[in-house]
């Protein structure tokens, strides 16, 4: 009988665990559970086991690693040839986050190396960071802020006093991970069709970059240290975007003299990110602030008419730079509520000065029973597209939270999200996803 990978890696971890009988384990089970209020269908089902390691032979050597065994999504069953297929009717999967070697000293009692699959989080605000662009993201689950993939590299960290100057150097570039359904329509490009045309067939072809260490790689530094009491950090980053950009669309004449068919092509672009944030306290008020200067490579736009008699035209999409940033402050009053707040310019999305939108979060928390109870009623966003016409170009989304803590590792939470808003925006266009959520999680 042929072994399903995950049997096959739960195997070799009970392997390695025993070899190995020094390493500390960690980690956490975590389902998740959503329900869509408009219908009552499913949208969401995911049990994680997560499996954390560290090994520390000596004090010049350190190895971690992160794995998540998961169950997700629901019996994809359409023939009878499925019932014999074991991942359409439990899908599982098997996705190694993190696993990397520490080498401590290397050359100079300063210089550290971290080498293997790793996540490199850069930036100082609460899940929206600009500046956090080594990674690809991982959009999976849109209402995960801030999750990143990993990826294989070299990380280099030299220090002096209160200073730390980091180089990364990333050799093959990964694309982000969209979310599927109406949020993954959100958050790709939205293809501008033609007037007058009407279309048989839309098909796309994502360009990716050829396999030369010119064309994949990517580099970073990173300049960080303490003045005045303010954490801060200068970056730079040579990049692609992890989210396609269209570049190139083609009209194509069918039989139907009424109807055209159009194949478009999307690229992921080179771009220079130069950042910066600061993060402190003014008395007890905490505060935050990062900025991300993007400086693309000049992007076009061809629009092909060609085989219909039309010629080309060419557009401009990305050459000037802008600025993506965010500013927040967070304050837990003597009663025990703490807020947070923060205004971001430009989601992860967005490109170019033109199309950045502004977002406001909002998020209160107010605990009791020493703690254990936790009653979140006010987590918000509010996305504005355009401040001239705010009726038509808004959106709102409220996740109001209760969660409670029974006993010291455990925390089962139940929640709702409600969206509303214009078609024009990110948010409004998924309003129709409103869910309510049951999460229950244990670390260990």
């Amino acid at each position: 009988m042929r072994k399903h990978p995950l049997q096959i890696g739960l195997v070799l971890l009970c392997a390695f665990s025993c070899l190995c009988a020094s390493i500390e384990w960690s980690g956490y089970l975590q389902t998740d559970n959503r329900i869509r209020t408009k219908d009552w269908s499913y949208s969401w089902q995911e049990y994680r086991l997560s499996l954390q390691t560290d090994y520390k032979p000596n004090d010049n050597i350190r190895f971690s690693s992160e794995l998540w065994l998961r169950s997700i999504g629901f019996p994809d069953i359409k023939t009878s040839n499925d019932l014999s297929n074991n991942q359409k009717i439990a899908p599982a999967a098997l996705d190694l986050r993190e696993a990397y070697v520490d080498l401590y000293g290397l050359v100079s009692r300063n210089l550290d190396l971290r080498i293997g699959r790793q996540r490199i989080a850069w930036g100082v605000a609460d899940k929206l960071n600009p500046t956090d662009n080594l990674n690809p993201n991982d959009l999976e689950d849109i209402w995960d802020f801030g999750r990143h993939l990993a990826s294989n590299g070299i990380r280099a960290s030299y220090y002096i006093k209160d200073l730390s100057l980091s180089g990364v150097f990333i050799p093959v570039f990964t694309p982000a991970v969209l979310p599927q359904g109406d949020w993954a329509s959100a958050l790709t490009p939205t293809i501008p069709l033609a007037q007058g045309f009407s279309y048989r067939n839309i098909t796309d072809t994502i360009i990716m970059p050829d396999h030369t260490l010119k064309q994949n790689s990517i580099y970073g530094a990173r300049l960080a240290g303490n003045l005045l009491n303010y954490d801060f950090s200068l970056s730079y980053v040579y990049t692609r975007y992890d989210l396609p950009l269209l570049n190139r669309m083609t009209f194509i004449p069918t039989s139907n003299p009424l109807e055209v068919d159009l194949q478009y092509q999307l690229v992921f672009p080179r771009t220079h990110i130069i950042g910066f944030d600061l993060a402190g306290a003014i008395k007890d008020i905490g505060i935050w602030a990062e900025a991300a200067m993007y400086l693309p490579e000049k992007t076009i736009l061809t629009t092909d008419l060609s085989l219909l008699g039309m010629g080309t035209q060419n557009t401009v999409l990305l050459e000037k730079p802008y600025l993506r940033y965010i500013i927040g402050l967070d304050y837990t009053f003597k009663n025990g509520i703490y807020i947070n707040g923060q205004y971001l310019r430009g989601f992860v999305h967005e490109r170019g000065n033109e199309n950045l939108e502004d977002y406001f979060t909002f998020a209160m928390e107010w605990k009791f029973l020493q703690d254990r109870l936790k009653l979140s009623p006010l987590n918000s966003a509010i996305e504005i597209k355009n401040w001239q016409d705010i009726k038509h170009n808004y959106a709102l989304a409220l996740s109001p939270e209760i969660s409670f803590n029974p006993f010291s590792g455990a925390e089962l939470a139940i929640g709702f999200r409600w969206l509303q808003g214009s078609n024009t925006t990110t948010f409004g266009r998924a309003q129709d996803n409103d869910e309510l959520y049951l999460k229950v999680k244990y670390c260990f």
